[in-house]
């Protein structure tokens, strides 16, 4: 693992994890697809034994990942983002209490109701955004708290600093999950995190061909126990989708510093919008947590969520109006998407805590891609038009 910390993040995403590969000099990591390695004797492997275990082309992306977020210790890679928590609530004993965020992604909410808590677990949600609020939540049980921000899809900002003093002083783990932000904007780890959990499959890899999660910690012992879990449970990517993710990397600072300029011009059209009733952007100075997300972020993502004076309805159409903003589940890749999180993708949320958490029934989620501005301006315009003349 050549050390590429003294180096910019542009250097980093483009050369973290790969080496020429030593027989041909090929200067792309190869895709090793095999299942398994011939041993020179019995139990004795050269480097992999099967490729549940370990792969060469994973060991590249594991190796690239852990060098954009600041660890020396390479990531461990998963088949996807939801296996990548899953992978991180398996360090936990049944009867251990979670604190998490009141606004997550609908998917990691199901995963902790319907699953988990079946097996013990127990899970409180508020609030991450207020630390005192997550102090206050705290019982003798509290083994990890667990936190997005910007959060999915309200864009809450959560001061990490101050959850890591509150898990520190608790004694237990703090997961943030980084998938919004991309280690392009923040670092977790540096701000005190224990662990980043990615879905790869969003800005990470970013061209919406691959599907994948990554768990980044800079503790050798969690890091080990990561590895038996992820080895006993088999939730591991193939080789293909290492190097798919590994070659969207490459070009992670220049698609974010795109998506982060996109997306900003659109909330500012939106909030301008005599339409719109509410636009949900860290890097509106009316946003809540526009201090924070200041302090801890270099730019705002490219996430924007709002809400329409038509409601519900209003939104609806919206979605289906739109010409480059496709109506489509996930986010982060090259193309711009639009969704109604409350029929989408938090439809496994129960609509009283939706509600609860202040997530509308009519709000939109965009994932402001990268094409051209004045396009992307120019179409959410026509459909605004059109849902008004209707």
């Amino acid at each position: 693992m050549k050390d590429l910390s003294k180096l910019g993040f542009g250097t980093q995403a483009v050369h973290g994890g790969t080496e020429p590969e030593p027989i041909t000099g090929a200067i792309m990591t190869p895709v090793f697809q095999t299942s398994t390695y011939v041993q020179p004797e019995p139990a004795v492997a050269k480097v992999h034994e099967y490729s549940r275990t370990g792969n060469p082309t994973r060991d590249a992306l594991q190796v690239a990942l852990a060098t954009l977020e600041g660890s020396e210790i390479p990531a461990v890679s998963f088949a996807s983002g939801m296996a990548a928590i899953d992978g991180i609530v398996r360090l936990l004993d049944s009867g251990d209490h979670v604190i998490a965020g009141d606004d997550l992604y609908g998917g990691t909410y199901r995963l902790f109701t319907k699953v988990l808590a079946r097996q013990g677990l127990r899970f409180t949600f508020v609030d991450t955004s207020d630390a005192a609020a997550v102090k206050e939540a705290l019982t003798p049980e509290t083994k990890l708290i667990w936190c997005e921000t910007p959060t999915n899809p309200l864009l809450k900002i959560s001061d990490v600093s101050a959850l890591a003093e509150v898990a520190r002083d608790a004694g237990c783990w703090l997961t943030v999950d980084n998938t919004f932000a991309t280690p392009y904007i923040q670092r977790p780890l540096d701000l005190g995190a224990t662990f980043v959990v990615h879905s790869t499959t969003k800005y990470i890899g970013g061209h919406s061909d691959v599907v994948g999660g990554s768990v980044i910690v800079r503790d050798a012992d969690l890091h080990e126990r990561l590895c038996f879990i992820q080895n006993c449970v088999g939730a591991v990517p193939g080789p293909w989708d290492c190097f798919l993710t590994l070659r969207g990397i490459k070009t992670l600072h220049l698609r974010m510093a795109r998506h982060c300029q996109n997306a900003s011009a659109i909330a500012d059209f939106l909030q301008a919008h005599p339409q719109v009733e509410k636009v949900h952007y860290p890097g509106l100075e009316g946003h809540a947590h526009h201090d924070v997300a200041a302090r801890q972020m270099s730019a705002f993502g490219g996430m924007v969520s709002f809400e329409l004076k038509g409601g519900v309805e209003g939104g609806r159409q919206l979605c289906m109006k739109t010409k480059l903003f496709q109506l489509a589940e996930s986010l982060g890749g090259v193309e711009s998407l639009i969704e109604q999180p409350a029929t989408m993708t938090h439809a496994s949320v129960e609509p009283e805590v939706r509600r609860a958490a202040g997530l509308a029934d009519g709000l939109i989620r965009l994932s402001v891609g990268c094409e051209e501005l004045s396009d992307l301006r120019a179409d959410l315009e026509q459909a605004l038009l059109a849902i008004a003349e209707s």
